[in-house]
């Protein structure tokens, strides 16, 4: 079966976008540079990390990760937050309670949207990633909480920047999400950002 990762940047106390997203900050009142500057401005430094993320087979994200305003009706000629040539290179589910035609973007990224919940997206992209393909939940962070609560996510990519967002309302990462056993596999320090790699349950036998 295909294995299910997922890369998530996210502040000290767990954030990874803040309330009131809009066309102009997608990830509302957390700066963009702020949770993104080290693989946006600073990728020679993280360029591992950085192929890490764009490196699957397939993916799933939620509405929100894909458009603003997810609650309503979609925004007019929207093709997603990184224009005509997404990083992606692969298909897209999106998870979404208001139908759209699939959109295919250059460099090989189509976005198809999914209307009958997280399952049958994630079902629809192992079969495009096959059984020795790679799966990606790339967010945003309510959508990953789904996936870790059902068990569904084997590896869990931290991207953590030194930064306490002190919100006090909106969803963090575990949220709802109950115990998990993990185990830690890799953890990288730079000034911008820590990476920590994460496998689901107990460390293997020496």
């Amino acid at each position: 079966m295909s294995t299910v990762t997922c890369d998530l940047a996210i502040t000290l106390d767990g954030y990874a976008a803040g309330p009131a997203q809009t066309l102009e900050r997608p990830f509302g009142e957390i700066d963009t540079n702020t949770l993104h500057a080290w693989h946006l401005e600073h990728r020679a430094r993280h360029q591992a990390e950085h192929d890490a993320i764009v490196g699957a087979d397939a993916y799933v994200m939620g509405r929100n990760m894909f458009a603003p305003r997810g609650d309503g009706p979609w925004p007019d000629d929207w093709i997603g937050w990184w224009g005509t040539e997404p990083p992606y290179r692969a298909p897209v589910y999106v998870l979404t309670h208001h139908p759209h035609a699939p959109i295919t973007l250059d460099g090989g990224t189509t976005f198809h949207f999914v209307t009958d919940g997280p399952t049958l997206a994630l079902a629809l992209a192992r079969e495009t990633a096959g059984s020795d393909g790679r799966v990606a939940v790339a967010g945003g962070v309510t959508t990953v909480n789904q996936y870790l609560a059902a068990g569904e996510i084997d590896e869990l990519r931290l991207h953590v920047v030194p930064f306490t967002a002190a919100l006090g309302s909106g969803p963090r990462l575990f949220d709802g999400v109950g115990p998990i056993d993990w185990h830690a596999t890799t953890g990288r320090w730079t000034p911008d950002v820590t990476h920590l790699v994460y496998r689901r349950g107990a460390a293997p036998a020496d």
